[in-house]
């Protein structure tokens, strides 16, 4: 199904709640995987299945110990865990050390993860530092660039886009659709995806604002499971819902099932 790459620009706010925040509200079948480069801390933020921690050993790190002699969709699974309410992670690695023995990785990675049964969210962190990571963004359905809106973050943003658009177009005869989501108190959306789109495109490039999502610290809490509360009615998970529609409106359906013969 569709591979919907998750990605920042130097300074931008971290990918990880926003990829577990569109997990949590996805309409079809969905796994988030931990993709970056520079290490994430997924296994160490979140509960998995029934309160205990998840296995940090248990993800990128063992399944690319034995995807040397190939990586099939179906050998993706024996590495995912559970986090609490069920959404399916392959949780990430814990740093550049091992992403070191890892470059080899990220092409078949994003080959194997667009050929999984359900729709996978990369969580691929900050894209600038890590080069390498573009090998996996070609092979996605859509890339999304997330960006507070900051003088400074829009303009390394509208630079971003330039040169990660001429990579990905290099990589692959049909590179993904650039797409950015603005992070923003929900009072400044408008003003705050307006200006992002006018930048953008006095920068001559298209529209690519997709929408916003809330900054939100209560509902980011709320999904680590720090406190009790009611998780749909935040900010947070209100603008994922939006989110999610406007990505899924924008990748490949799944094929429907064949008919039963009779």
């Amino acid at each position: 199904m569709a591979l919907i790459a998750l990605a920042a620009d130097k300074g931008a706010p971290g990918v990880t709640t926003a990829a577990v925040a569109l997990g949590a509200v996805w309409p079809r079948a969905v796994m988030v995987a931990e993709c970056d480069t520079a290490g994430g801390d997924l296994a160490y933020r979140l509960p998995g299945e029934g309160g205990s921690p998840l296995n940090p050993a248990r993800g990128l790190l063992s399944l690319g110990a034995t995807a040397r002699r190939g990586l099939r969709p179906e050998q993706i699974r024996e590495h995912t865990q559970e986090l609490v309410g069920g959404l399916e992670v392959l949780v990430g690695i814990n740093g550049a050390e091992q992403a070191a023995g890892l470059t080899w990785l990220w092409e078949p990675l994003g080959q194997a993860l667009k050929g999984m049964p359900a729709d996978v969210l990369a969580d691929c962190g900050r894209i600038g530092s890590n080069p390498e990571i573009v090998d996996l963004l070609a092979q996605a359905d859509a890339v999304v660039l997330f960006a507070r809106p900051t003088l400074e973050q829009v303009a390394h943003l509208r630079e971003r886009v330039v040169t990660l658009g001429r990579a990905l177009g290099e990589r692959s005869r049909r590179p993904p659709e650039i797409g950015i989501v603005v992070i923003a108190e929900q009072r400044e959306y408008g003003r705050s995806l307006a200006e992002v789109r006018r930048v953008m495109q006095g920068a001559g490039l298209p529209d690519v604002v997709l929408g916003g999502l809330a900054y939100d610290v209560k509902g980011a809490d709320l999904l680590r499971g720090e406190w009790g509360g009611r998780l749909d009615r935040t900010l947070l998970i209100r603008s994922a819902r939006e989110v999610a529609a406007t990505l899924l409106s924008r990748v490949p359906r799944p094929a429907p099932a064949p008919e039963a013969v009779r």
